[in-house]
């Protein structure tokens, strides 16, 4: 198989994730419940998106460090350390611009510390260090090894608990960054810092399925080790949660599981149909969004923040409401038209062949 095909299928899970996550945080007003996240324990769709993305990102670390061997050589190093920081100064823009648009420039007495961004540049800069300086045989058992931990913290500190003045997660980050820096809609920060263990424990899996997907030689041998992986990790999850359940708030064991398993199972389907059977036929328009999936994430929360605030976006969704009287519809079709406006966006650069790369 060419690497270029190798590649496209994982495009394809990208750009369906990115488009999945513009669609989910872009209803306006009342939304079905399958497009909002669960509000404690428990999974909707919605939870699927994030997490999806996570995997794929462990997916690219091994693939692009395999390029240099990984060893962990200046230049390489200085990239890795130069990426994080931009990805989590992007995050701290988004959210900075979100009260800055208002007027509240000097926002930073309150400016939320946490975010997807944020997550995803500590999540990559953690993993790639120890793509560099680790041993991969030792990827599963420290996966294992952060599970275990994460599993502790949450047992022994009120984990679970819907009370932010008992729960350990959320103590953790309203000692240590103050109330003022924290989401504040969900008892607990769903990006904060004590989430990270197991969402570091989340991309180490994707590194793993991409360490699977290099070392196989033949397509289909590529196909079943990602279906065994996602099968166990499902099994295992749904397995754990009755002990641990899902929780995306607190980003639980088991929700890393049942979430990476998905994702490796969705995976191996699509390079099934991609690789092996060649249908590709249907894929541009994920296409679009998977070869410049964080430029368009990115343009999408500030997108949405401007039509937000000069009232285009309201305008819009009256317009649609005034068609389709069942709010709910109403709100899944401005989602849908948002994420075309994207798609849009992210079309003219993909047959420029313009790549930003964050």
């Amino acid at each position: 198989m060419a690497k270029s095909n190798r590649l496209l299928s994982l495009d394809i899970l990208r750009g369906i994730t990115v488009a999945g996550m513009i669609l989910v945080n872009n209803g306006w007003g009342e939304s079905f419940e399958m497009l909002r996240h669960s509000k404690w324990n428990g999974m909707t769709p919605c939870d699927l998106v994030f997490p999806f993305f996570l995997f794929i990102m462990g997916i690219s670390c091994y693939l692009s460090l395999v390029k240099s061997e990984f060893k962990p050589t200046a230049p390489v190093i200085r990239r890795i350390i130069k990426r994080t920081v931009l990805l989590f100064a992007i995050g701290l823009f988004i959210n900075w611009f979100d009260n800055a648009i208002e007027g509240d420039f000097l926002c930073f007495g309150h400016l939320r510390i946490w975010a997807v961004m944020q997550r995803i540049a500590l999540c990559y800069g953690i993993v790639s260090l120890f793509a560099l300086f680790c041993n991969h045989k030792y990827t599963i058992p420290v996966v294992i090894g952060l599970l275990v931990v994460y599993t502790a913290i949450l047992v022994f500190g009120n984990g679970y608990a819907e009370d932010a003045s008992i729960n350990i997660v959320a103590q953790a980050d309203l000692n240590l960054f103050g109330y003022d820096h924290l989401y504040h809609k969900s008892p607990v920060d769903p990006e904060g810092l004590l989430g990270t263990i197991s969402s570091v424990a989340h991309v180490l899996l994707g590194f793993y399925c991409g360490m699977l997907i290099r070392q196989k030689e033949i397509v289909s041998d590529k196909v079943i080790a990602l279906f065994v992986v996602g099968t166990v990790l499902v099994i295992g999850g749904y397995l754990l949660s009755f002990g641990l359940p899902i929780n995306k708030r607190i980003w639980s064991p088991s929700y890393v599981m049942v979430t990476c398993g998905l994702a490796s199972l969705l995976q191996a389907f699509l390079m099934y149909v991609i690789d092996i059977q060649q249908k590709s036929g249907w894929t541009t328009f994920f296409r679009v969004f998977g070869v410049n999936a964080l430029a368009l994430y990115v343009s999408s929360e500030l997108l949405a923040i401007i039509l937000g605030e000069i009232g285009f976006s309201e305008l819009v969704f009256n317009g649609i409401h005034a068609v389709i009287a069942p709010p709910k519809w109403a709100s899944l079709v401005y989602a849908i038209y948002f994420v075309g406006l994207n798609f849009a966006l992210g079309y003219i650069l993909y047959r420029k062949k313009i790549y930003i790369k964050l």
